[in-house]
Order: structure tokens, then sequence, then C-alpha cells
């Protein structure tokens, strides 16, 4: 093992990646690659809990490639960094398996991220059996790195309790840790660490506003979101669909809860640039939501130039993303197999050792 912190975290393939996962997650990744053992996991089996999914492996696979894509493009770098395929990591399937047996079912059906998900697709009780697996599920996509951080999204931070949770449990059941010490002291005495949430500079992200009411955050199913692959035509065109409300430049405007303000705090970092064009804007001092649309996508745009041209490098060489899967599942292989044999030999289940080989 790396003597290096280690973080585990990484994406569901749904599509190619937006704007808020990048201040969401991916700053993190970037900031912490060199300086921390990082697995990042493309987490294809959850992908299926969508029925069209489910239906469509084969838009699976190919959200695969392109989250892969993304990932290289924003300057995560495999040389340093572990990018892997969850389907393909044997001691997860195994390890969902056992925490199962470890957490109650109402425990999982009370966490907010998985109802909250229920009630905005409107699934009452027409689900699958593996929907909320799937939460037990991403238990087992950490844990089975043994990270001590999980970056990620502000709404996934329910998941990583449950985590926490399973986590003590295992080591107070198997390795007789004392319920009573302290979180730190649980990587000295058992099999699991306590994984620790870390949140991004921007918690949640608002999409694109279509109206006073419409304050949901940036998602690509809602198709409100700016996506890295965009090009700076489209981003310009989505920054000007941002409603505001206001009629003229000389109109006193409302700075707080306005999506241009809030991206433009989120992205340019001439903080002095931002405050004149708040005070200007509240004052309503000649300034007119179409320069302000103007320049927030110049920002946006400034951003996103250098990982279209990684893109546009990756899209011409697609077996480079393969390459880099490949090298990174292994390694991912070899840290879980090791993690899933400490697990057995302290639950008495270590009647013979196993090797996984890629071909």
């Amino acid at each position: 093992m790396s003597t290096k912190s280690r973080v585990l975290t990484g994406d569901t393939p749904t599509g190619r990646l937006h704007l808020g996962h990048y201040v969401g997650s991916i700053e993190n990744r970037l900031a912490m690659q060199h300086t921390h053992d990082c697995f990042f996991i493309i987490a294809n089996v959850h992908a299926l809990t969508s029925e069209d999914r489910l239906r469509n492996p084969a838009e699976v696979r190919d959200s695969v490639v392109q989250v892969t894509t993304d990932y290289l493009a924003a300057g995560i770098d495999p040389s340093v960094a572990t990018i892997f395929l969850q389907s393909e990591i044997p001691a997860i399937a195994e390890l969902t398996f056992l925490f199962a047996m470890m957490v109650p079912f109402n425990r999982v059906m009370r966490n907010p991220t998985l109802r909250t998900e229920i009630e905005l697709k409107n699934l009452g009780d027409h689900y699958s059996f593996g929907f909320p697996m799937y939460a037990v599920g991403q238990m087992a996509d950490i844990l089975a790195f043994r990270p001590e951080w999980v970056p990620v999204g502000e709404d996934q931070v329910a998941h990583i309790e449950m985590t926490r949770e399973v986590a003590r449990r295992f080591d107070q059941l198997y390795c007789g840790v004392d319920p009573h010490v302290e979180d730190a002291e649980y990587e000295k005495l058992g099999v699991f660490p306590i994984p620790k949430a870390k949140v991004g500079r921007i918690a949640r992200l608002t999409g694109i506003r279509t109206g006073p009411d419409d304050t949901r955050k940036m998602s690509k199913s809602l198709g409100n979101a700016v996506m890295l692959s965009d090009s700076a035509k489209e981003v310009q065109k989505k920054c000007n669909k941002i409603w505001t409300g206001r009629q003229s430049p000389t109109e006193p405007g409302q700075v707080e809860g306005n999506t241009l303000f809030e991206w433009m705090d989120a992205f340019n970092h001439d903080k002095a640039e931002v405050a004149q064009m708040k005070e200007r804007y509240a004052k309503g001092d000649n300034i007119g939501d179409g320069e302000v649309k103007k320049r927030l996508a110049e920002v946006i745009n400034a951003l996103l130039d250098p990982i279209r041209q990684r893109r546009a490098e990756l899209e011409a060489n697609p077996q480079r993303v393969i390459d880099v899967l490949k090298a990174g599942t292994a390694k991912a292989n070899a840290a879980a197999e090791e993690t899933l044999w400490l697990a057995k030999q302290a639950m008495k289940f270590d009647f013979f050792a196993r090797e996984l080989r890629g071909k």
C-alpha cells in the first residue's frame, strides 16, 4: 500500500460531466491526486438502477467512455491516480452482499438521498430490489479501498454516513474494536478506517434557471447543465437562457439568489471585478443582463478551453481511454482483493487465498 492517505470517489456513468461535477468533486480530485493515493471509480453497475439504462446497456458502455474521457480531459493524471471500472472488481460485489447482511433494510430506506431520488423520479414503490441495494453497493465501492477521504457533492454526504456506520459495525463485530473509541483509532484496530466526506468548494450549483421558482441543482437529466464538453457557442447560448426577471439595465437587480452571480462567484477568480459588477447590478447602474451573461460565458469558456482541447486529442485516440481503464482496474483489483482478504481473515472465512488476473 502507498504511504499516502487514500481517497476514493467517482461517478455513475449516465452521460458526460458538467460544471456541477467540476466544482462539486473534480476540483478536489485534481488538488488531491498528487498528494494522496487516489482511486476514482466509474460505477457502471449502479447505472443499471434506471429502467431505461437497464434496457440499453450499450448506452452505459458509451457513458463509461465519455466519463473517463471527461476525467482525463479535466486533468486527472492516470500516472498518479487510478481510474477503474466497478463491474470488473469482484471484491466489490462480495462486500456488497456482506454489508447487506449488516445494515437494516429500514436504515437503507431512511437514507435521505435515496428517498429524494424515489420522489423526484416519481417511483412510488415501483422500483427494482437493486434500486435501494445500490446504496449498500456504494458502501462497498468505498470500503473496498479503505480510504480516509471521499470527495463528494453535498447530496452524497448521507451515503458516506451510512458507510461510516457499517465500517464501525464490522470492526466492532469481527475485530473487537471498542464502540467507545474515537473514529481515528479504527484504522489501527480494525479492517476498515472510518472515511470522511470532503464536500467541494461549491456544495450545490444551481442549474440554468427558467423562472422565479426554479432553484433545481444542475443536472444533465433536467437539461439545465453546462457540460464540460460544450462548445464555446453552446456555453454562451446556455448562459443567455438564464432567467433573472429583470427588464432593464437601469432597473436595480437582485444579486442574492441570481444564478448569473452564483455562477460568476463560482468561476470568476477576479473577485474585484465580480464585486464591482454586483454593485452596479444592484443599483441599476447601466449594466444589462446581456453584459453579465457575455462576461460569464467568457469566464466559463476560459476554464473549458483546455479541457476541450484535451478531449479532442483523446477522441482522436479512443484506445488510450480503454488502456487507462484497463491499467487502473488491474491496480484497483489488487487493492480491493487485499481488503477482502483482510475482511475474510477477521471473519474466519479465510479458507484459501485467490489471485485475479485480467486478460
